[in-house]
């Protein structure tokens, strides 16, 4: 069992909860608790390297663990405490390889983020576009890191679900080049419901403190709005994203 903080597996899953330059230059990021370990089992990730508490117990994730011969390391209560970004950690921590994305051919559905800095609330978007089967989330430079341990809790797997990537405004332009592009905007004057979602289409969402940039700007080709009752000012970004995204979704043409 290990038992003590200097110890070298303990040092990195430390480091990669905590510094995002240290997670772009392992490669690497720490999921903690049961269903996001699972999550990115069943997806086929392969751990570095798992630590449990002595206490930790469930099937489904021992079996896939053994069939990717990957056995866990017992830590004792305060090395998982030390280790962990949550308050009442839930007995397991584990370090993967940042996973691979590649673009699907022919993507058609793409969420673009611009300057989302809340963990929490670009966890939700990641989460919500999952959901509402988004083809890939494409991040500008300016958001937060989307393996931040607040990020990555709050999308509930959805990064092993959905393609998601930070890249340069050139990467994105790239992208979608083949998508009609919309900014989500308060002073659109296309309401969301009236878009031709049946084509293949982008969709950028800013952040609702400082709106989006000149690149986004640039790159669009039409503002969209939700209609909202004349006090309100802006809707939040992610309830902005749910509403727009799930209304997109009533529109894909199935095969």
């Amino acid at each position: 069992m290990i038992t003590s903080l200097q110890n070298e597996k303990v040092k990195v899953a430390k480091a990669l909860q905590t510094s995002a330059k240290f997670r772009r230059k392992e490669g690497k990021t720490v999921l903690e608790g049961t269903r996001l370990v699972r999550d990115a089992l069943l997806a086929g990730h392969v751990p570095d390297f798992v630590m449990t508490q002595e206490s930790f117990h469930d099937a489904q994730i021992s079996g896939l663990l053994l069939k990717s011969h990957v056995k866990p390391l017992l830590v004792d209560d305060a090395v998982l405490a030390h280790i962990s970004d949550t308050e009442h950690p839930q007995g397991i921590v584990a370090v993967f390889p940042l996973p691979q994305v590649k673009l699907p051919a022919g993507l058609n559905r793409i969420l673009i983020l611009d300057s989302i800095r809340d963990p929490g609330n670009l966890g939700t978007i990641l989460r919500t576009a999952g959901a509402a089967g988004v083809g890939a989330v494409l991040l500008s430079p300016t958001c937060v890191d989307p393996y931040n341990p607040k990020v990555v809790r709050a999308g509930m797997g959805a990064h092993f679900r959905v393609p998601v990537a930070q890249f340069s405004w050139e990467h994105i332009q790239e992208a979608c080049r083949h998508c009609a592009i919309y900014i989500a905007s308060g002073d659109g004057q296309t309401l969301y419901d009236a878009v031709d979602w049946r084509s293949a289409w982008a969709l950028i969402i800013g952040s609702e403190a400082h709106g989006v940039g000149d690149e986004a700007l640039q790159l669009a080709q039409a503002r969209i709005r939700i209609p909202m009752a004349a006090e309100t000012e802006s809707l939040n970004a992610a309830v902005a994203a749910g509403v727009i995204l799930f209304e997109a979704a009533k529109h894909v043409v199935k095969p």
